[in-house]
């Protein structure tokens, strides 16, 4: 089941069930927002009887797709792949051993990366700082959770980052990693499915410019080396999230040191049990 937020001309925000090509108006019966049906006991229950209402029913080419988060905070896990705390660890020497011990280490890396409304959604923006050299996406998948600390769904999210900044000092990362439109999550929320299933998809992106892929790289989901109730225990430790949080979880695939994004560049982050995020890349 997939869940978006989602606006066209006569509405500019609306809750919607995407099936193929086909979103269904969920608002249109009574979902106000995207929190409340995942705050739901049970939201397979919730949605069906929505649509026995028989709400509504759009293509999915005549709506504009929102990021999926309404009010949650976002945060991030960081050095959970193998390949992370080598591409961590390269970025200066001055880091090496902090990140080569974090990731045996029983404590993850946990920060704060986004209020909702600073969320990119499908086809906006994502930026590249002016006073960084060395800017990266990370493909990420995203957990998703409500107030109760329930794994609810799932996203496909997007980890910008400025490498150098955060390589030249480790009190840096706040800045490298929390700017203008550094963090995108789309294109919906997919609920009811476990995490046995989940670490069978696979994370991929492609980087464009000029409409030629500039690098490409891929991995499997089950290359994370914390288990997601793990991770949900540790950012629910003694914080309170009244209208639930998403998590992205850290990433694998790792441009190399000589790539650096470029203004216009289009970031393609597919995550095989959900769908496709795409954003293109501005300076902010």
């Amino acid at each position: 089941m997939n869940l978006c937020r989602f606006s066209n001309r006569n509405s500019p925000m609306r809750v919607g069930l995407v099936e193929g090509d086909i979103v269904t108006d969920l608002s249109a019966e009574g979902a106000t927002s995207v929190t409340a049906l995942l705050e739901s006991p049970n939201i397979p229950d919730a949605v069906n009887r929505i649509l026995r209402r028989h709400p509504r029913r759009l293509a999915i080419g005549d709506v504009r797709l929102l990021s999926p988060v309404d009010r949650q905070e976002v945060w991030a896990v960081g050095v959970t792949y193998l390949r992370s705390k080598t591409a961590r660890m390269e970025e200066s020497d001055f880091s090496a051993r902090a990140y080569n011990h974090v990731y045996d280490a029983p404590r993850p890396e946990l920060f704060f990366k986004s209020l909702p409304e600073k969320v990119s959604g499908p086809g906006e923006p994502v930026g590249i700082r002016t006073d960084a050299k060395w800017n990266v996406p990370e493909p990420e998948l995203a957990l998703v959770m409500n107030s109760r600390a329930e794994l609810v769904g799932f996203t496909v999210g997007n980890d910008m980052s400025s490498r150098d900044i955060e390589g030249e000092n480790l009190l840096y990362l706040p800045q490298a990693k929390i700017y203008e439109r550094s963090c995108a999550l789309g294109p919906w929320i997919t609920t009811g499915v476990t995490e046995a299933a989940v670490r069978d998809w696979t994370i991929g992106v492609t980087i464009e410019r000029e409409q030629k892929p500039v690098f490409q790289g891929e991995i499997s989901v089950s290359q994370i080396k914390r288990s997601f109730s793990e991770l949900i225990g540790w950012l629910y430790r003694s914080q309170k999230f009244p209208f639930g949080t998403v998590l992205l979880t850290g990433t694998g695939v790792v441009p190399g040191n000589d790539f650096t994004l470029a203004p216009a560049d289009r970031v393609r982050i597919r995550i095989s049990g959900i769908g496709e995020l795409v954003n293109d890349v501005a300076v902010v």
